[in-house]
């Protein structure tokens, strides 16, 4: 048996050989420490890890829905990245008190700011749960029965878990489903802004810059984390407290140099690292094309009238930002995989598989599973560009989508109802109050146009399939009717439709709904190919069993105990260490690995949005007033580079030296890596960390907040 299990070990490694990648679960480091330590790691990974003293996991928190976040004092104070909190400030922000644009420093508790629906969590252990979770599970069931048994048992196992505690607690599946952890967790919902740099230093480089080295971009914010008098997690409160917090990150102000230990602890959200050929070839040929597409395409009509207005930009900007990230990183993504030739080289390492299939016994049954998830994909791929390009087109057009959320409720009775009058006229306040017609008028017809001109026919669904190949004009001839003649064209003409329509009116409007249902049958559509059912020709469907052949070809990697194998990223706590390191993407081409305030003079454009700089830190830059924070230069250093294996959620994680000790924080990876949640290539995949100086030059010599500075435990 073990022997059998040897070689099929060794043929999964002919496929899956990621050296120097890594995303490791704290509570099997100690797996990875004497690496660790090789690399300069002065500590133990007991000290990264532990449930009976305090350990650095204490200090690290899941900020908000998809980001980490660091304590650095004692008092709760949560340092993160701009971008983590975008939406928050942006909801604070008005043309008056413009905080995004001008900033914001709060001089005392008193000062900062309540943030409704905030939250920050920390976990307080993780466990192995696999055999609780598989309980009375056989090869036997069918995927129904066997999804339906686990989910029963999660569910137990959870409930008995939290039983009479203020926890939480979720499992998730590890190898597609081989292994299974709960993560017990706390969560914090009194959360305030403390501080924030301008965008101009927050967002220095704009979408431009974005997932590009060098970069010049003050990316981090600071919050804190407040709890009633016993330090419990309650709703907010004036009378609550900043929470004490025992365990935080001391913060080296000495800096680090190329070749020093890096250590990255945080949330990844989501990586593939397991995917064969095929797996890879539907991202980057069949899921990111529409995307960059349709993305580029709304991008451009909002940035164009986003430079005309100001409050246009305040209105869009967080928009614009979430459509902007996944659309330039898809664009990275397949740039990646061209380059590094990852396909080719997946694609000869299996047919390397097959040549031993007619070697051994469990070489033909990894051969013949290969084949069988190859021919899953064949479905696969079809269905996921046809979901993507509608998704993309139809559910990005604004005024489609709110047409949709209250075309039941506009429709169905007479008189209203006060319950549906109010569901209704919320529903309006809450879309018309963030939305600029002119570029979903001009989004309508350009995505449109792009999906019926240029999508393949099997792709359209059938009731569709009448507008292939519409001329914009006929569009133009759309979109003036819905925008400007329908009731729907302002809020006005909504709301007083609402308050007044008579019975005949409403019926009217049912019949015009009716004959425009280009909308109706596209989420129809989207709705019946996302049905999450076990029928044959759904998306979920089609996934679940591609994860059960997942599941056992990535067995062997589960079974493994030497540490050679690491789970995909799934938003769960993980550490990544390396090094910082330059490195050289292009022949005759070589990246240094950090970046100073000279680069943020050097791309200065006053006449572009995203490359304006504040005229203090102008001054202070030019002046070199750095302070303790420069380094041993005289230079004021702003980002740098690492070989940590990071990726979306690790935005905020701190970064750490071999001491344990905060030098910077993640937010972003290199362009020429962007590729690393599907193929890992240390040559080229960097990470991407603003360095602890230049946040503490920023706090200290720009805003003045040095009451902020001396919370902070400060090493030299």
């Amino acid at each position: 048996m073990k022997k059998s299990l040897s070689i099929l070990i060794l043929l999964f490694s002919i496929i899956f050989c990621y050296a120097d990648a890594g995303m490791w679960l704290p509570l099997l480091l100690k797996q990875k420490e004497a690496e660790m330590q090789k690399l300069g790691f002065k500590l133990t990974a007991e000290d990264v890890y532990s449930v009976n003293h305090s350990s650095m996991k204490d200090a690290v928190v899941f900020f908000g829905k998809g980001c980490t976040g660091e304590v650095i004092s004692k008092k709760g104070l949560i340092l993160t990245n701009h971008h983590c909190g975008y939406y928050e400030i942006l909801k604070l922000s008005t043309l008056e008190n413009n905080i995004l644009q001008n900033g914001f420093w709060a001089a005392s508790h008193n000062d900062e700011i309540s943030i409704a629906g905030l939250t920050v969590t920390f976990l307080m252990y993780m466990a192995e749960v696999t055999e609780d979770v598989l309980k009375g599970v056989d090869e036997k069931q069918s995927l129904l029965e066997r999804d339906e048994l686990i989910r029963k048992n999660i569910q137990t196992k959870i409930k008995k878990t939290i039983e009479n505690t203020d926890f939480s607690a979720e499992i998730k599946p590890f190898f597609y489903g081989n292994q299974y952890y709960i993560f017990v967790s706390r969560e914090f919902k009194d959360i305030r802004l403390v501080g924030t740099p301008p965008e101009s230093i927050g967002k220095f480089g704009g979408d431009t810059d974005n997932w590009m080295w060098p970069r010049h971009t003050g990316d981090f914010a600071l919050y804190r984390v407040y709890a009633n008098k016993n330090g419990d997690p309650v709703p907010y409160s004036p009378d609550n407290v900043p929470l004490k917090t025992e365990s935080f990150f001391p913060i080296s102000i000495k800096g680090i140099e190329e070749g020093d230990f890096t250590m990255v602890l945080g949330y990844p959200g989501t990586t593939q690292q397991y995917l064969i050929s095929d797996g890879i070839d539907m991202v980057v040929n069949y899921r990111n094309p529409p995307l960059i597409q349709q993305r580029g395409t709304r991008l451009d009509i909002m940035k164009k009238y986003m430079d005309m207005q100001p409050e246009v930009r305040l209105m869009y900007s967080g928009k614009a930002n979430t459509i902007a990230n996944g659309w330039k990183k898809a664009i990275g993504e397949n740039k990646g995989i061209k380059e590094t030739k990852a396909l080719n080289a997946r694609d000869k390492e299996e047919k390397v598989l097959e040549l031993l299939s007619t070697q051994t016994v469990d070489a033909y049954n990894r051969f013949t599973l290969l084949l069988e998830i190859k021919a899953l994909y064949e479905t696969y791929k079809e269905m996921e560009t046809k979901v993507v390009t509608l998704r993309e087109t139809f559910q990005a057009v604004e005024l489609g989508r709110f047409i949709e959320s209250v075309r039941e409720e506009l429709t169905k009775d007479y008189p209203y109802s006060l319950e549906n009058k109010t569901k209704l006229l919320e529903r309006a306040e809450s879309f018309y109050s963030n939305y600029y017609k002119p570029i979903d008028k001009e989004v309508f017809v350009e995505l449109l146009y792009y999906y019926f001109n240029n999508s393949k026919k099997e792709c359209i669904p059938e009731l569709l399939q009448k507008y292939a190949d519409i001329e914009r004009e006929s569009l133009q001839g759309m979109a003036k009717q819905i925008y400007d003649h329908s009731i729907f064209s302002t809020r006005e003409n909504f709301v007083r439709f609402v308050e007044t329509a008579s019975k005949k009116e409403i019926a009217a409007v049912h019949k015009w709904l009716s004959g425009n249902r280009m909308f109706l049958i596209a989420n129809q559509a989207l709705t019946e190919i996302n049905n999450n059912s076990y029928t044959e020709r759904t998306l979920p469907n089609i996934r679940r069993q591609v994860d059960a052949k997942y599941r056992d070809w990535v067995a062997f990697a589960a079974k493994d105990t030497t540490g050679r194998y690491f789970p995909d990223a799934n938003l769960t706590m993980r550490v990544a260490f390396g090094k910082m390191e330059g490195f050289s993407p292009y022949n005759g081409m070589v990246y240094l690995p950090y970046s100073t305030t000279d680069g943020i003079l050097q791309k200065e454009n006053p006449n572009i949005y995203d490359y304006q700089v504040d005229n203090k830190l102008k001054d202070v830059i030019l002046y070199k007033d750095f302070g303790q924070y420069a380094d041993a230069n005289g230079e004021m250093r702003v980002a740098f580079i690492a070989s940590n294996h990071t990726a979306g959620g690790n935005s905020g994680s701190p970064v750490l030296n071999g001491n344990g000790e905060l030098v910077g924080i993640n937010f972003d990876r290199a362009w020429e890596g962007v590729m690393s949640d599907l193929y890992y290539d240390i040559s080229r995949c960097r990470n991407i960390s603003l360095d602890i100086r230049y946040i503490l030059f920023i706090v200290d010599k720009f805003a003045e907040a040095g009451h902020l500075i001396e919370e902070m435990e400060i090493r030299n």
